[in-house]
């Protein structure tokens, strides 16, 4: 039938291995997943949001924007954490939260 076959040596390094090293093969590969998603992801959106959140408390009145929903306008008032804009040729005023924008175009001078 089967004949089963222990190798002594193998069996005798496996008890050798100590539990640090064991650990370390089992922490390492997951904080190398970690840092890499760190560099991948996590980093390059918070310089998004630093960059959008500068440019919004940079804004003046004369500035278009963009909102999260796709409304485009000009700023014709800031006020505490309010802008107002007016969009369309009817002069429609709308006043957005500033958390509400997701674009700043600063109006282009000659």
């Amino acid at each position: 039938m089967f004949i089963y076959v222990l190798n002594t040596t193998t069996a005798d390094a496996a008890t050798n291995v100590s539990p640090t090293s064991s650990l370390l093969t089992m922490v390492l590969p997951l904080a190398l997943m970690f840092g890499l998603m760190y560099l991948l992801l996590i980093r390059p959106q918070k310089k998004k949001e630093k960059k959008l959140r500068e440019q919004i408390n940079a804004m003046v009145v004369g500035d278009s924007i963009v909102t999260i929903g796709g409304v485009v306008g000009r700023i014709v008032n800031i006020k505490d954490d309010e802008v107002t804009i007016t969009t369309s040729a009817a002069n429609s005023l709308i006043t957005f939260k500033k958390s509400a924008i997701s674009t700043v175009v600063k109006p282009i001078s000659d």
